[in-house]
């Protein structure tokens, strides 16, 4: 008998692994068999789960910058910090970065919901629905998260923009009446 292989991060949560075939199946399977409903089943399930993302957070930090709990670390780090736990429990490395005074992006060059030239539209539901809570959680105040690049669209990257769930039903409104959302966000500031 051998002994079992160590891994450098076992986070203490509720949550299970699921892989990223299991993600891509659960959203060909929604988009057949329950298409009218399908983005709002993916958001609702991406929230739930937001809550083990942040736990599985809040486990990773000791071990890795010593700090017991999110608002410890210093807000200059928060990128690479959450750059590196996305990468390590396997979503992508992501930047985040303000957009205006309104807003943050999200961005990722190599996000695991995304399927490279599957979809004309953004279609990240999941991660939009798990971000928002996960982001919620990490500030403090409720979060809406919107996808407006997506790899699955052939874009060069998944962009997430996340801010008050006000900012971002104004920025939704104004994108279908043909603006930008850096137009938007610049005229919120």
């Amino acid at each position: 008998m051998t002994a079992p292989l160590a891994t450098p991060f076992s986070p203490a949560t509720d949550g299970l692994t699921v892989g990223r075939g299991a993600l891509r199946q659960l959203h060909a399977s929604l988009l057949r068999d329950a298409a009218d409903h399908a983005i709002a089943i993916l958001q609702e399930a991406g929230f739930a789960a937001g809550q083990g993302v942040f736990q599985a957070f809040c486990a990773w930090l000791p071990g890795q910058l010593g700090v017991a709990r999110p608002d410890e670390v210093d807000a200059a780090q928060m990128n690479d910090v959450l750059s590196a736990f996305f990468l390590a429990i396997g979503w992508g490395a992501v930047s985040v970065a303000p957009l205006g005074n309104a807003a943050l992006v999200v961005d990722s060059t190599d996000w695991v919901e995304a399927d490279p030239g599957s979809a004309d539209i953004p279609m990240c539901y999941f991660s939009s629905g798990m971000l928002s809570d996960f982001l919620g959680r990490l500030s403090g105040e409720p979060v809406a998260v919107m996808e407006v690049e997506c790899r699955s669209r052939n874009d060069e990257r998944c962009r997430f923009l996340s801010a008050s769930p006000d900012t971002l039903n104004v920025v939704y409104e104004q994108m279908t009446q043909g603006r930008t959302y850096d137009e938007v966000l610049g005229d919120r500031g």
